[in-house]
């Protein structure tokens, strides 16, 4: 079942209305793993960071030995050819991905130079402003990238996400906060984290456990441009429940307000609001969708 509504799909050189079957049985990313993909948002007449998404996507492929087939650049442009469909107040998942075809000659990895690509557009309205989740801890942790291909937003790394967000909402919360092998604080199960302390941001530094978005990159640019102090640092679960503020930043909702982690309870989302306003802010001067 599809997560979004009036789903169009680019696949072999042309764009196709619904959600169209595109992995063969016997591909290597159906039965292999060997699957990549980016996501990017179009709002408000607006594709905030479309570029780096796509060029990010032929990263983590190369970064699966998957050979990425099509440039970041064309990317862009058939996305925005896909885009001419919906109308500026429709909110917009856009999906490039890649995955393997054949199986080289070890038996595992893809067959370089056949690689399968497609672009998934599908209608999925934005959280609202105020919209916030609760977190608690999780059993599992983040690979290392010794152990997992940490350095790609990779199919293969989202079955231990999802274990994470299942163990938390058994426990009646809505998302996990997820220590990195170490047992230092990386992410949420689905987003990076900031939190909040006398005025001044926090988000966990990049170790390479986690994927350091796009979107926590844009909101660090944002808040470091208004006057905010943001540190990049290693911070431990003590440290969110001293927190004043706690928040997620993801491409999928940009920013979410976080009511409680475990028994801490925050009161404020005030730097939540302000990071909202100021991509929202930049976004309407640079990002247009065309």
């Amino acid at each position: 079942m599809a997560t979004g509504t009036n789903i169009r799909t680019y696949f072999q050189g042309r764009w196709h209305e619904g959600d169209l079957a595109v992995i063969r049985a016997a591909d290597q990313g159906a039965w292999l793993g060997g699957t990549v993909f980016d996501g990017a948002r179009a709002f408000d007449g607006l594709a905030p960071d479309l570029d780096l998404h796509c060029a990010r996507v032929n990263r983590s492929a190369a970064a699966m030995s998957i050979t990425p087939t099509v440039s970041a650049e064309d990317i862009v442009a058939i996305v925005r050819e896909g885009l001419a469909a919906y109308s500026p107040q429709q909110s917009v998942y856009i999906r490039p991905m890649y995955w393997g075809i054949d199986v080289d000659a070890a038996g595992l990895a893809p067959e370089p130079n056949l690689t399968g690509f497609c672009i998934c557009l599908e209608e999925i309205p934005l959280p609202p402003a105020d919209a916030a989740t609760t977190l608690t801890r999780t059993r599992f942790r983040r690979p290392v990238l010794e152990t997992a291909v940490c350095n790609a937003k990779a199919g293969a790394l989202y079955p231990n996400n999802a274990r994470m967000l299942a163990e938390a909402r058994a426990k009646g919360f809505g998302n996990a906060l997820v220590a990195d092998a170490m047992g230092n604080v990386a992410e949420s199960a689905t987003a990076n984290v900031f939190m909040v302390r006398d005025g001044v941001a926090f988000t966990p530094i990049a170790n390479g456990t986690f994927l350091a978005g796009i979107t926590r990159a844009r909101h660090i640019a944002n808040l470091r441009a208004a006057g905010v102090e943001v540190v990049e640092t290693v911070l431990t679960f003590e440290d969110f429940h001293a927190a004043d503020e706690v928040f997620l930043t993801g491409n999928f909702a940009k920013v979410t307000r976080v009511a409680r982690f475990d028994d801490t309870e925050y009161r404020s989302h005030a730097m939540a609001d302000r990071a909202r306003r100021l991509y929202w802010d930049w976004a309407a001067g640079t990002a247009r969708a065309g």
